[in-house]
């Protein structure tokens, strides 16, 4: 699904933390762990689908990425690298045709910002602790 929506920017990451500004009219908002998309952000919480740092980041996580028009996802693995990524949930994400980057929460937030900067319709799940 085309969307004219923008993603939300993410101002600030430290441990425990991801400020992101939603635009003028939505303010700016702060998670421990978040989805972005086009449109949008949230509270990402692991309970909804069962996730855990093993065996990690699940297809039914990025589905809502998707569903809000995201042709790039960008997912980080924590500060530590200790979140996993499911092979089913990157197997998903290729049958889709959708550009994928997995890296470190850091390094996700700075090549997020920069398909976001580029009017990408970028989506993200971000972790901000280990």
């Amino acid at each position: 699904m085309p969307t004219t929506d923008t993603s939300p920017r993410i101002t600030n990451v430290s441990w425990g933390r991801l400020e992101i500004a939603n635009g003028a009219e939505n303010g700016a908002q702060s998670f421990k762990d978040a989805k972005l998309y086009p449109g949008g952000a949230r509270a990402w919480d692991w309970n909804e689908t069962g996730t855990s740092h093993a065996p990690g980041i699940q297809p039914a996580d990025v589905e809502e990425l998707l569903d809000h028009g995201a042709s790039v996802v960008v997912l980080s693995r924590g500060m530590n690298r200790r979140l996993q990524v499911k092979d089913e949930t990157l197997d998903m994400l290729d049958e889709a045709g959708v550009e994928t980057h997995v890296l470190q929460t850091e390094q996700a937030v700075e090549r997020y910002n920069e398909l976001q900067a580029a009017d990408e319709p970028v989506g993200g799940l971000f972790h901000s602790t280990c």
